[in-house]
């Protein structure tokens, strides 16, 4: 249930420390070195809203997942991320409780571009009509091996899509980057 008092990052327009973008890019290279997508969250303090100054990696379980069972898991980690839903869940309620939140959730494409799929979609509204968690979502892009776009996305309960929201990455004391 969408609760903007409560969680108003999941409407975007948020700040984030270059040194997290840095960490997401890298992150996002090395797992193209390994044919598979990137994944985890981003988390920052629940008093200053729009600031995002934390990471967090997860495994992404699709290789491991299409090896086991390749008819019941068609995709691979090339094109698709799957995360263990139990300790995402955890993490959120942790986040909460310590007054770190969940912001974003993250990941990133391989020589596709920084777009939400329909199956991003499909995953993040988990079955529903919409995210069962008031989140943003982050999608780095890498061509090559190389970062070359990111965008971040949120829920539009009116539109019942996702759309692309404002991303802007500032140093420690706040000053501009980069801004989307």
């Amino acid at each position: 249930m969408r609760d903007l008092k409560k969680h108003p990052w999941a409407a975007g327009d948020l700040l984030v420390l270059r040194s997290v973008i840095e960490q997401v890019d890298d992150e996002a290279r090395e797992a193209y070195a390994a044919d598979e997508e990137s994944c985890g969250f981003l988390v920052g303090p629940a008093a200053e809203a729009r600031r995002v100054d934390g990471i967090v990696p997860m495994v992404n379980r699709a290789n491991a997942l299409h090896r086991l069972d390749p008819e019941q898991y068609p995709r691979t980690g090339r094109t698709y991320f799957d995360i263990d839903s139990m300790k995402f869940q955890g993490a959120i309620a942790k986040g909460e409780a310590a007054g770190r939140p969940v912001k974003i959730l993250y990941h990133s494409h391989l020589d596709v571009g920084a777009y939400f799929s329909a199956t991003d979609a499909e995953v993040a509204k988990m079955g529903q009509g919409e995210p069962p968690w008031d989140l943003a979502y982050l999608v780095t892009s890498v061509r090559g091996g190389r970062v070359d776009d990111r965008k971040l996305f949120v829920w539009d309960p009116h539109g019942g899509a996702f759309v692309e929201s404002a991303l802007e990455i500032v140093d420690g004391a706040g000053e501009v980057h980069e801004a989307r």
